[in-house]
């Protein structure tokens, strides 16, 4: 099967973000792939950089809403599973959410992956914007197979990206919004790696790119196998449709799930862990 993760800038014409999306989206399919994966606010500038913009309320968007319904019909049309991200509302508060919604290949939506863990820290404010995520760790059974989510900050907890494997995880996307440097060297891929390895998923990391205000976005999206293999890289700051095949019938012969999986002592964990 082929995926395709939709590396891309946001520019300040929202509008444009999503064509530009819905775009891909067409380009996507006419790669042959069957699954597409966007970055972290996807059509929005990210404006957790800043301490506190008050025009970000007016980005939040119920689910379903204008830009889902959207997402939607061009998975409806193009018979493609699109894992997209966007700035969610809930009326009862209301709250705020970093919010995947997914969608099977007849634009059904599925459900939402709401970030579980939010951060504060220079230029990622994010708790100036969003409640913590209230809906765990889901995965999704879609026509390019069972898919869970770990929205960028999520991707840092080995607890979460366990979570997503026992409950049937064959490929993780992970929304993302990373700067240029941001991490020491290596450490980026070496996490994803690590989690793809130790729990027999496929992991694909899809990355913003561009310079914004405070921060640039490196790009550098990338494809990790259940043994942890980069099998594709994205271009550095630039746009870019990365392609991967993945065989998700790996998952079951993976090192974790022949070895890793069957000497777990869960019955300890729970005391370790609290």
């Amino acid at each position: 099967m082929r995926i395709a993760l939709s590396q891309q800038h946001c520019g300040p014409d929202r509008q444009e973000n999503l064509a530009r999306a819905l775009t891909a989206m067409e380009h996507a399919r006419d790669a042959g792939a069957e699954l597409i994966t966007f970055p972290e606010l996807a059509i929005e500038r990210f404006f957790p950089q800043h301490e506190r913009l008050t025009e970000a309320a007016a980005l939040a968007e119920p689910i379903p809403g204008p830009t889902t319904r959207a997402i939607a019909a061009r998975a409806r049309d193009l018979r493609l599973v699109t894992v997209f991200n966007l700035y969610e509302r809930l009326d009862d508060g209301p709250r705020y959410f970093d919010s995947s919604p997914v969608f099977d290949a007849y634009g059904e939506l599925l459900g939402v992956t709401r970030m579980v863990h939010i951060t504060d820290y220079a230029c990622f404010h994010e708790r100036a914007y969003y409640h913590p995520g209230d809906r765990g760790a889901p995965v999704y059974r879609t026509r390019a197979g069972r898919i869970g989510v770990a929205i960028c900050y999520d991707r840092h907890y080995p607890e979460y990206m366990r979570a997503l494997a026992l409950n049937g995880a064959e490929l993780v996307a992970i929304p993302q919004a990373g700067a240029e440097d941001e991490w020491p060297e290596g450490l980026y891929e070496a996490e994803v790696r690590t989690a793809a390895f130790q729990n027999g998923y496929y992991a694909a990391l899809c990355n913003r790119v561009g310079r914004e205000e405070k921060l640039t976005f490196a790009g550098e999206s990338f494809v990790v196998d259940p043994e942890g293999q980069v099998i594709a890289r994205g271009a550095k700051l630039e746009d870019d449709l990365l392609l991967a095949e993945v065989d998700l019938t790996c998952c079951a012969q993976s090192t974790a799930r022949r070895l890793f999986w069957r000497d777990r002592r869960p019955e300890l964990y729970r005391d370790w862990l609290g």
